[in-house]
């Protein structure tokens, strides 16, 4: 609820000629008072299956199916490749978005609940593939679509160029109170940011360099602004394509629209000092998006710090996928069967490694799912429910 963006109120019969009804604002406030009140208690099961599930990921996807298999009676146990609990919950969304007692006070739950975690367990590197085999009667592989969408232009090799995902860790980390050397931390202070992306990677970019001190922030979109209100080819009930302005927009930065980025350069030590880039205009041809550059568009803006937010390719492949041999979808993501198993027998995947990139509600609504598919793996039958 804390990060959700509400896709129901998009649908809201009332948002038809109104304002639709606050529905994420109401369930945030029902659920933190009933946790406040004391009302969201652990339920460990009554009775334990002694079957054993090893949940690879501890995102929404692998949190909530965590606690699903474990109320079912199985033992699980949850392996973190970071040093705490949590994956882009903990360490990919900013404090000032979603405080950590938030994701602190659902994994006392689990914890009381019987479920086992283990931090820095990085499949396929340090915690071999075959002994999670070995160990667990089923294995979930919930880790995420983690492959960051790279921008190969020249220049790209620059210091001072980096994905979001290199960035935005090492700020909740020091939040987290972690030591963090200077020489490896990447600030925003007093420097001139641009921060390619206009999704919610790139507003939690936007914030973070907001609280660090940047000089000036320019955040790029690729797609052109979106309207204020619905167009007639977007009605009710599809999602509305409309402008959003976040808190972290309200707090200052620039927004430029329909923007594509040329090159980036550098000066004599190698640093990134500006970028070069042009408007475009996006056109459709035989169902195919594409961009296409105005001529006499080009500009450039100075840049101390780049942030590369453009969403992510899928999973990673090297490693633990590569050793247990899943079979993949034609975009990369793993593939799975109706009751959410991949092609190895024993192996069931759930959220954005079988999805792609998406929400947390997608992400916790498939680890819920693909739970009931491990229980009936497991047991032949399953009472747990399966939202999608």
């Amino acid at each position: 609820g804390t990060l959700c963006p509400a896709p129901c109120e998009g649908s809201c019969v009332l948002g038809i000629n109104d304002d639709p009804v606050t529905i994420k604002a109401i369930e945030l406030a029902i659920i933190d008072h009933a946790a406040e009140s004391g009302w969201v208690r652990p339920e460990p099961p009554s009775v334990r299956t002694g079957k054993k599930v090893a949940v690879v990921g501890s995102g929404p996807a692998g949190l909530a199916a965590a606690q699903q298999l474990n109320r079912a009676g199985h033992w699980v146990t949850v392996l973190e490749r970071d040093d705490r609990i949590g994956g882009l919950l903990r360490y990919g969304i900013p404090a000032f978005k979603m405080e950590k007692r938030v994701l602190d006070r659902r994994l006392r739950q689990l914890e009381a609940e019987g479920v086992k975690f283990v931090v820095n367990a990085h499949v396929g590197v340090n915690v071999p593939v075959a002994d999670l085999r070995q160990s667990f009667d089923a294995i979930l592989l919930a880790g995420g679509a983690c492959a960051p969408r790279d921008l190969p232009i020249p220049g790209r090799e620059l210091e001072g160029i980096h994905f979001a995902m290199e960035y935005l860790p090492l700020q909740n980390k020091r939040c987290e109170g972690d030591d963090v050397p200077d020489e490896r931390f990447i600030t925003a202070s007093g420097k001139r940011v641009v921060i390619i992306g206009g999704g919610d990677t790139g507003a939690d970019c936007l914030g973070t360099v907001h609280r660090q001190g940047a000089r000036a922030v320019h955040q790029l979109e690729i797609l052109p602004r979106p309207p204020d209100q619905r167009d007639p080819d977007n009605p009710w009930p599809q999602w509305p394509n409309v402008y959003r302005v976040s808190s972290a927009h309200e707090e200052g930065g620039e927004r430029l629209y329909a923007v594509s980025t040329k090159r980036f350069l550098g000066d004599e030590r190698g640093h990134v000092r500006a970028l070069e880039a042009f408007q475009v205009e996006m056109t459709h041809d035989n169902g195919r998006t594409a961009f296409k550059e105005i001529p006499g568009a080009e500009f450039s803006l100075p840049s101390d710090l780049v942030l590369l937010a453009m969403g992510f390719l899928g999973p990673e492949r090297p490693g633990m996928l590569a050793e247990l041999g899943v079979k993949l979808t034609e975009r990369g993501n793993v593939w799975r069967d109706e009751n959410w198993m991949t092609s190895v027998p024993g192996v069931f995947t759930a959220g954005d490694m079988q999805r792609g990139q998406s929400l947390i509600v997608w992400a916790i609504a498939e680890g819920r799912s693909a739970a009931r598919g491990v229980d009936l793996y497991l047991m032949g039958r399953s009472d747990l429910p399966a939202p999608v």
